[in-house]
């Protein structure tokens, strides 16, 4: 099969998954379920970032267990004056705003970027006190837009739904072969969140 029809199919098969994923309750059981499908996905698609030597022997991704306090909303305020497009010239994003939520009892922002091209999308990396040792230390992912990483939105409340559960790492923590977008300085919160993937 082409590679390339390897990655559409992948590219497919995650946008079903966080279709399926927006339509279900936001509990326990709906995280453990998509961690499942997840990690089946993972461990038998082509297209998986991880290597496909070390896939017959790959039980799963490491996570933490699942919080219901983690899940917040945030709201969110546009820049003034959008930023021109900055990272590689493959994976360009511009920042578009902030988004401001309380987390652990504490109010926190974080910045909302643009990937530039075509199509565009909301993405949103964030790196923690636990980045380097627990989690990869080029950050996590909340959402990834251009991938279907959504979990919903309010228009007319001008905010966004930020669920630390479903927080991943781009696949250049599992292969280096990947290119990713990695969190900017900015885009650091002062706590450890111990929630969603963990480093293998």
């Amino acid at each position: 099969m082409s590679a390339y029809l390897e990655l559409l199919d992948w590219r497919r098969r995650v946008a079903e998954l966080f279709l399926a994923l927006r339509e279900r309750t936001a509990d326990a059981a709906t995280l453990a379920w998509f961690r499942a499908e997840k990690d089946a996905l993972f461990r038998h698609h082509p297209q998986s970032p991880i290597p496909k030597e070390e896939r017959p022997s790959f039980q799963g991704l490491p996570y933490w267990p699942f919080d219901a306090d983690a899940r917040v909303t945030a709201g969110f305020t546009p820049v003034e004056k959008e930023e021109p497009p900055n990272g590689t010239p493959e994976i360009a994003f511009s920042r578009i705003g902030t988004l401001t939520f309380t987390l652990k009892g504490a109010s926190h922002t974080l910045p909302a970027f643009w990937i530039a091209g075509y199509a565009g999308g909301l993405f949103v990396p964030f790196k923690d006190a636990t980045s380097g040792h627990e989690t990869y230390g080029g950050g996590r992912y909340l959402l990834d837009t251009i991938k279907s990483a959504d979990l919903g939105s309010n228009l007319d409340a001008n905010t966004v739904t930020l669920d630390f559960n479903y927080a991943y790492h781009p696949s250049c923590a599992y292969d280096p072969v990947w290119v990713c977008p990695l969190a900017p300085p900015d885009s650091r919160l002062p706590i450890p969140v111990h929630a969603g993937e963990q480093s293998l």
